[in-house]
């Protein structure tokens, strides 16, 4: 047999001790040659197999026509000539029991479309790539002071045929290419796309951890789509899942018999809401499978970020399970050593090879320094990620803004509090899949009250959003004001946009992530607080907030958001730099919508303190809104009068000044015909922390 390209016994012994970074150059099919023929060299690992052979198209599916030979570790090898492109096969294994189970090749690049189990030869050397600019500007370009507003979609709903079947990957490009570069987002990121045999899983019940899905089309369509984005200048992101596998009969679920990508007890080892295997971080095998995949898909792919699903999960032996289910670790603590480990030597090889990538953690707990560096080692360490989704922002904005405005004031926190630990990650805020699904209902059927209500109150929202310190990721048809809940069966009711509140949603929503993208105020410094400062983070009873955004050369934004149905004709702001202040962004302008309500002329400010300012604002903030001032003529400093101190003579002008131009929500005629609580109760603060939420939920359907 003719050697191939890294198949040396180095690639074998970096695979048993856990230290392949590219396994699959050794392991699954290759081409090769043996005694003169040309055909394919097979590998596999199944320790506990008592024999492997393999199986398919070419030998009517034998079982014995082809047996593999054991090589060092349980891995075994094998060779077939005269295969070509497509072939299908499978591996006959046969166990302790001598039972033979016919399992799909765990390194495979290609696989049957379901209900086809089998996986196929495929050569992935074909494919001219055209995005090179794209590759240098992003080396170039770390993305932590960069915009970062992503759109999250699944690929097999997003838009489909006019007989509701899929588009190929290839009719995607085609399609969301340009929409989402006019829409102005600067990512996409992909559910699952790796080969998984459910649709109502959404692709995170994986069985091909190496196969773009056979869903839309071959590997080199896949790849045609991901050059098509960053020839555009639009990033990709793919979801991907180390946390667990489906117990599928063809797929990783006791591959060989007994438990060998898994953990043997099952109070580690699987997820019973989820119906799932949870990989076995301590064995050194799974370790280079893991790597391997997710290093797979950057360098193969030219993915420029994973977004690793279900973090939480891996972190915790309890996560999901009751007292008695669950086997502490040698401290006597609830924490995955082996998993935690394993993700810190996961995101160091990594960015040791492509320090310009994203890792980016959906974690849905209280575990420190997830997006901080490995450093010091063990779980004193950082895991090594770069981002991680902002969970407790997430819940409480959703709580809030599903709220009658009337009771907002009661729950201020919720817009208030992800300040107190805003800079502790590298957060993104997500407006993802997991918050317009199992009844949940959409962004926009989550405000309260009629039609007229619910579209400002989406553009408000995403205003604060925007301005919100941290990157930004919203899920597909939260853009033009889809109604009704997603599907993942169906397309996306793309026919909202005939009628003109739809059409003036999604202008609004390309102009909010234009108005994002040309200002740096509003990403430069993300993750410090020398880019964010409160002006009134307590009008509680206004339901407003208003704050600063700032870049690195100190330029800042004027952000006033107004939760309320209610017009605040005359707000007071403190401003910090006298000056006159132009109204660059508003909500209620009539292109996106609204009724034109706001400043449409310089507003001066006045030598008046307020919000701990030596200087002020009178503005005009419509209800239902969120404006964005600058200062676009500064005044000179006023020179104070003998034996004038700062403020002390006009702080109680101001103030009355401040409490006679906002109406008071206790007024009759602002308040709703709601019945007032009989006590206010204390809602649990939403800062990052354990949250053994069911994860049963989130999967969108049982295994296959």
């Amino acid at each position: 047999m003719k050697p191939e390209k890294n198949a040396s016994p180095s690639a074998l012994e970096l695979f048993l001790e856990g230290h392949s970074a590219h396994a699959q150059d050794y392991m699954g099919s290759h081409p090769a040659q043996k005694d003169g023929m040309d055909g394919y060299v097979f590998r596999v690992w199944a320790p506990h197999a008592v024999s492997v052979s393999i199986m398919g198209d070419f030998n009517g599916w034998n079982e014995s026509d082809h047996p593999m030979v054991r090589l060092e570790g349980g891995v075994w090898e094998g060779f077939v000539p005269g295969l070509k492109r497509y072939d299908t096969y499978k591996y006959a294994v046969r166990t302790q029991s001598g039972e033979v189970r016919a399992k799909s090749d765990p390194y495979a690049f290609h696989a049957e479309t379901r209900p086809g189990t089998a996986s196929k030869i495929y050569d992935l050397g074909g494919y001219t790539w055209g995005d090179k600019a794209w590759m240098d500007h992003r080396r170039a370009n770390p993305i932590y002071e960069k915009p970062l507003n992503i759109y999250e979609i699944h690929l097999g709903s997003w838009r489909r045929t006019g007989d509701d079947e899929f588009l190929s990957y290839r009719d995607i490009a085609h399609y969301l290419v340009p929409y989402v570069k006019e829409m102005g987002f600067t990512h996409v990121e992909m559910l699952p796309v790796s080969e998984h045999p459910l649709d109502a899983s959404w692709g995170y019940q994986c069985t091909g951890y190496f196969a773009a899905t056979s869903r839309f089309g071959t590997p080199d369509d896949f790849m045609y789509l991901v050059d098509q984005l960053h020839q555009a200048g639009v990033g990709v992101i793919l979801d991907w899942v180390p946390a667990h596998f489906p117990k599928d009969a063809f797929g990783l679920y006791e591959f060989d018999g007994a438990p060998c990508y898994e953990y043997a007890d099952t109070r580690k080892g699987e997820h019973a809401d989820w119906g799932t295997r949870v990989f076995d971080y301590s064995r050194y095998e799974v370790q280079s499978f893991l790597m391997s995949s997710a290093l797979f898909w950057l360098e193969q792919y030219h993915i420029d970020g994973l977004r690793v699903d279900a973090v939480a999960s891996m972190l915790y032996l309890d996560y999901g399970r009751q007292g008695g289910e669950w086997v502490p670790n040698m401290f006597g603590g609830h924490e995955n050593l082996e998993a935690v480990d394993f993700i810190q030597k996961l995101n160091t090889r990594i960015f040791t090879d492509h320090p310009d990538v994203m890792m980016i953690a959906e974690e849905s707990t209280a575990w420190p320094r997830v997006s901080h560096p490995v450093g010091e080692g063990g779980l004193e360490g950082g895991l090594g990620f770069n981002l991680k989704w902002n969970m407790g922002w997430m819940n409480d904005i959703m709580h809030y803004m599903k709220l009658d405005p009337y009771f907002r004031q009661y729950n201020h926190k919720d817009i208030t509090f992800s300040l107190m630990y805003a800079f502790s990650e590298n957060f993104v805020l997500p407006l993802s899949h997991d918050e317009v699904v199992h009844m949940k209902g959409s962004f926009i059927n989550k405000m309260p009250g009629s039609d007229d209500e619910k579209f400002p109150g989406v553009r408000a929202f995403y205003t604060y959003m925007l301005t919100h310190p941290g990157k930004k990721l919203l899920f597909m048809g939260s853009e033009f004001g889809q109604f009704n809940e997603w599907h993942y069966e169906h397309s996306l009711d793309w026919h909202l946009l005939e009628q003109e509140r739809h059409a003036k949603l999604q202008k609004f929503f390309q102009g909010a992530n234009r108005f994002y993208l040309d200002h740096p105020e509003l990403w430069q410094l993300d993750f410090s607080w020398e880019g964010f400062q409160w002006i009134s983070a307590d009008d509680n009873q206004a339901n407003t907030i208003s704050f600063l955004r700032k870049d690195k050369k100190g330029n800042a934004l004027v952000i006033v958001c107004n939760f309320s149905p209610v017009d605040r004709t005359g707000y007071c702001i403190g401003v910090p730099t006298p000056g006159a202040y132009t109204c660059i962004f508003n909500t209620d302008d009539i292109a996106y919508g609204g009724e034109g309500r706001g400043d449409h002329e310089p507003v001066k400010s006045q030598y008046i303190p307020c919000n701990g300012q030596d200087q002020s604002l009178i503005i005009t903030l419509p209800p239902m809104s969120a404006v964005i001032y600058q200062c676009t003529r500064r005044f000179p400093p006023r020179r104070k009068k003998a034996g004038e101190t700062d403020g002390t003579v006009t702080v109680k002008k101001a103030t009355a000044r401040k409490a006679s131009v906002k109406p008071a929500l206790a007024q009759p005629a602002e308040k709703k015909a709601l019945k007032k609580p009989a006590e206010k109760k204390e809602l649990k603060a939403s800062a990052p922390r354990k949250s053994l939420e069911k994860p049963a939920a989130k999967r969108g359907g049982k295994k296959s």
